[in-house]
């Protein structure tokens, strides 16, 4: 199951508020993500891998020109199943950050300019349920006793650019106070969204691509001296 939003993204700040199935969902994956279409596409995930019960844990990935492989999972500090939290992604040419209930847990930059490639072409928004068995829950199968799996979405937020053409989306960087989320507060983060990057980092993450494949991933040999976020 899942949805779509009728127009494609250049940039922009998205949001929403989810909460999970409130039942053993073990081996069913929960994707929020704006999401590119077609070939070597770009892709921003929220990916919740089911379980039964505590740790809950949320898996964020970045594709962009097709190139994957950049997964970061998370055990969430909070029950996912029990009320909703908000999701949400700011996007732009400087950076991708992802939020949890407003406290920053990943940062992308934008480092084309060492080669690594970043998200930039047309995103539309999606949301899907999907069986992810083989993966996502250490191998244990779905107990489809347990179905149906309902998650729950409120307060869709989309303040961003739509996509027009490949070449008018210049006109979706730019700073303005229409595209807010384009101007000098959004070239990064200040000290304290670095702290609270931090200290999420550190207390929640527990499996980073970059500790697996930096020699593969150009971005993370920049991150080696950093310990808050990703190309920061």
């Amino acid at each position: 199951a899942g949805f779509e939003s009728n127009v494609g993204y250049a940039s922009g700040f998205f949001q929403i508020k989810i909460k999970l199935p409130n039942k053993d969902f073990s081996g069913v994956v929960l994707t929020s993500d704006p999401d590119g279409k077609g070939g070597n596409h770009d892709e921003l995930d929220f990916e919740f891998l089911g379980s039964n019960g505590p740790p809950f844990t949320l898996q964020t990935n970045v594709f962009a020109n097709d190139e994957g492989g950049r997964e970061q999972r998370f055990h969430l500090w909070f029950d996912p199943t029990s009320d909703f939290h908000t999701y949400g992604i700011v996007w732009n040419q400087h950076q991708v950050v992802f939020y949890v209930d407003k406290t920053p847990i990943r940062v992308f930059k934008n480092n084309t300019k060492i080669g690594v490639s970043y998200p930039s072409q047309q995103l539309v928004i999606q949301g899907s349920i999907w069986n992810g068995e083989t993966w996502a829950s250490g191998g244990r199968k779905i107990d489809w006793s347990q179905a149906p799996f309902v998650a729950s979405f409120v307060g869709f937020g989309v303040t961003g650019c739509q996509f027009q053409s490949s070449a008018s989306k210049d006109q979706c960087y730019i700073s303005s106070p229409k595209l807010w989320w384009n101007g000098d507060k959004y070239l990064g983060l200040d000290p304290a969204q670095r702290k609270a990057l931090q200290d999420a980092r550190t207390k929640y993450l527990y499996d980073d691509y970059c500790s697996k494949h930096a020699d593969i991933h150009k971005e993370c040999q920049i991150n080696r001296n950093t310990s808050y976020g990703i190309g920061e």
